[in-house]
């Protein structure tokens, strides 16, 4: 069985469509990362870097322990390997996909996560103005990346779907949200119509990790602690008694 520790954002979302797509049966365990369950000793274990999704898989194809993985990424390349579906196994072929896997990771998810932190922002914190331009462009610049990309291919790495596209679409969703107009990418808003038909990614976007929280039932004092977990973070102080000689 899968465990994905998972919150409904565009990175757990990529893993609740792979997983949806392959039929593979998974639990969730909230990770609500609004009230900081990110940084809890036990996930940190799980999740080094401290960011959701995280996924334990207690039936391992090698038959051994129960084995962890950390970032979405790695998590779908993992899945993918393990049932044999949407990742070529050929050499040429798993490479076109993990080249626009890592292209995602590094540049979709990121410039499109600080493009909405900043158009969320507003003024609340002082001219935010150049930050919203320098993401905003960035975001449909990458926009131009993907329709270029899918100017003469039917999918992300070819003519198959596969991880690569799954990886890609729930960073998308939200497009006017990120200033964005996609009919200024025709070829891109083919491939977005293809994958939001498919009742697999219908599903995986609906996965909810439980109840949504009002906002306004928070005390100031709660308000304050997530405030103060979750912004401006700094390095975590590493343990004590840990390995210093080579």
């Amino acid at each position: 069985m899968i465990h994905l520790h998972y919150w409904p954002t565009p990175n757990g979302k990529k893993v609740t469509i792979l997983l949806e797509e392959l039929g593979m049966p998974y639990t969730i365990v909230p990770c609500a990362i609004g009230k900081g369950d990110q940084f809890k000793d036990e996930f940190l274990k799980l999740g080094p870097n401290n960011r959701m999704p995280a996924m334990v898989d207690d039936e391992p194809a090698d038959g051994g322990e129960p084995i962890s993985v950390f970032e979405s990424g790695a998590i779908m390349m993992y899945l993918a390997e393990k049932a044999g579906r949407f990742y070529p196994q050929n050499l040429r072929g798993r490479y076109e996909v993990n080249q626009w896997v890592v292209w995602q990771m590094a540049n979709q998810g990121p410039k499109s996560g600080e493009c909405g932190h900043f158009r969320r922002l507003g003024d609340t914190r002082g001219d935010q103005s150049y930050a919203v331009r320098r993401f905003t462009d960035e975001v449909n610049r990458l926009y131009g990346v993907l329709n270029n990309r899918l100017y003469d291919r039917r999918y992300i790495a070819g003519d198959d779907y596969t991880i690569a596209d799954m990886i890609s679409y729930p960073w998308t969703v939200s497009w006017q949200a990120q200033g964005q107009d996609i009919a200024e990418f025709k070829y891109f808003k083919r491939w977005f119509d293809a994958l939001s038909a498919r009742p697999a990614v219908q599903r995986g976007l609906a996965v909810t990790a439980g109840p949504p929280e009002d906002p306004d039932s928070l005390s100031a004092e709660e308000k304050d602690r997530r405030a103060k977990l979750l912004y401006n973070q700094r390095a975590r102080p590493a343990p004590e008694g840990g390995l210093l000689e080579t």
